[in-house]
């Protein structure tokens, strides 16, 4: 048995009710739409958003789901594939999960619309059943992904971006949307204060980890045979490059940032980039970081009596950081 089906384990009946009750909840009388919404759903990822949902809901409530915890879990997915769907039309992707993009096969109009169709479905979804509380925890990750990209954006424009301002991006890019569905689990099963925030604490920790995981694929060999530099040819900022950049003398500062902003499509030049940043202990650092945040995160779990939920999310945060792509 693969790592994800152990974690999805002891939720695996709550998850198949969840597909059911998310296909119903996107359901259109346009049958264009409905084309769409059952192409979105049967290209479907690891699904680790709902699956934090529902391990948090179960492990903070003891074993128990409630209704307001499906809604939160299809809530999330509607508005966060909203915006998957308006990224690749922003960046003009044709590809997503190996699949074809919406606007590849239906092009922008049609895929800027199903993005507003999808987030005004899940607006209502919350609102119809007074999940005030648990909309206002989604609406602010949405609020902070969107900030977080365009800080993101600002700052690459002028590389002068230091590991705090890189904390601050991913925590809000990539961490926030992780930290929702954990607090929105809590939520839905707790008025507790304290599960919620710890919970919520617990997500944007295990977030931090695994964009920092994500930042190490551009360096490293094992998951697709060769070092990509992606990152470095979009002239993206990741976190061994930002200690290497603030910890090396003005002449190797100057060569580094003038690689990336003049020289990023010349291949040997990028590989001597990856080579540097190597050198320099750039991927030793970055790594202690992850590390650092996976503690922290398994640390806030230690407060709850063990359970087979609280072992998956054990292993779901070791699976972040050990993950080969």
């Amino acid at each position: 048995m693969n790592i994800t089906s152990q974690i999805k384990q002891p939720i695996f009946d709550e998850m198949e009710l969840f597909e059911k009750k998310f296909y119903e909840s996107m359901t259109s009388k346009v049958a264009l739409l409905n084309r769409i919404t059952y192409f979105i759903v049967n290209r479907k990822g690891k699904q680790m958003r709902p699956m934090f949902v529902f391990l948090t809901a179960k492990m903070v409530a003891g074993g128990e789901v409630n209704e307001r915890t499906y809604r939160g879990a299809s809530v999330i997915e509607l508005i966060h594939t909203a915006t998957l769907v308006h990224d690749d039309v922003v960046d003009d992707s044709n590809r997503r999960r190996g699949f074809f993009s919406i606007n590849a096969l239906w092009k922008n109009k049609i895929a800027v619309l199903v993005g507003d169709y999808l987030l005004s479905k899940g607006l209502l979804l919350s609102i119809d059943n007074d999940d005030f509380d648990l909309l206002k925890i989604i609406s602010i990750a949405v609020r902070e992904m969107s900030e977080g990209e365009l800080l993101q954006i600002e700052k690459a424009r002028r590389l002068d971006i230091t590991e705090t301002i890189y904390y601050e991006i991913i925590r809000k890019k990539t961490a926030t949307l992780i930290a929702a569905c954990c607090a929105l689990g809590a939520k839905s099963v707790s008025e507790d204060a304290h599960h919620v925030a710890t919970m919520h604490q617990f997500g944007e920790l295990i977030g931090m980890a695994f964009q920092i995981k994500d930042d190490l694929f551009d360096y490293t060999d094992e998951a697709i045979g060769k070092p990509t530099g992606i990152d470095i040819k979009e002239q993206k900022m990741t976190l061994p490059l930002i200690h290497v950049l603030n910890n090396c003398s003005a002449k190797e500062k100057n060569w580094l940032i003038n690689s990336i902003k003049n020289h990023n499509k010349d291949k040997k030049r990028v590989k001597e980039v990856i080579a540097f940043v190597k050198d320099n202990k750039g991927l030793e650092y970055a790594e202690n970081k992850m590390v650092e945040f996976q503690k922290k995160a398994l640390l806030l779990l230690e407060t709850y009596p063990e359970s087979t939920y609280k072992s998956a999310l054990i292993l779901m945060v070791n699976y972040v950081i050990e993950r080969k792509k």
